[in-house]
């Protein structure tokens, strides 16, 4: 029975920012930085979330002044929103996260074409290049 290889980690050299032009797209190094980058924002998400968890068990809605009720009131609507968008985007990490296990991530979903690597930088969910985000767009403000 022949032996099964582990791959080699890939490491992310330090001060590393991936490029358009000076590399090719999505090798393994820039593949890791992305992983990396998702695998934070992910984390950063989760403990958003427990701040939030936290901030709503620790609220006493029930104030003496019915000002302060509705104050109080105003701001769980508000952490509750907040903490909606969290989950949201947490889902949008994890599918994306599988999208890079699978060699789909950078890769734009309508075209096929690769997206810009600064347009990942700034967004590391997206899905669509620039140029099929706005045909999107301009797609939706027809219909409106």
């Amino acid at each position: 029975m022949a032996a099964i290889k582990k791959a080699k980690p890939v490491v992310v050299p330090e001060g590393y920012r991936p490029s358009d032009t000076d590399e090719e797209f999505m090798n393994p190094i820039m593949t890791e930085y992305f992983r990396q980058k998702l695998l934070e924002l992910k984390a950063d998400i989760d403990r958003q979330t427990k701040e939030t968890i936290e901030n709503l068990k620790g609220e006493s809605v029930s104030h003496p002044d019915p000002a302060d009720t509705a104050a109080a009131n105003a701001n769980r609507q508000l952490e509750l929103r907040t903490r909606d968008r969290l989950r949201k985007l947490g889902n949008k990490v994890e599918k994306t996260l599988r999208r890079l296990e699978a060699g789909e991530y950078g890769y734009c979903t309508e075209t096929g074409d690769p997206i810009r690597v600064a347009r990942l930088e700034a967004r590391p969910i997206a899905t669509l290049s620039i140029e099929a985000q706005e045909m999107h767009e301009r797609g939706e403000r027809v219909r409106a």
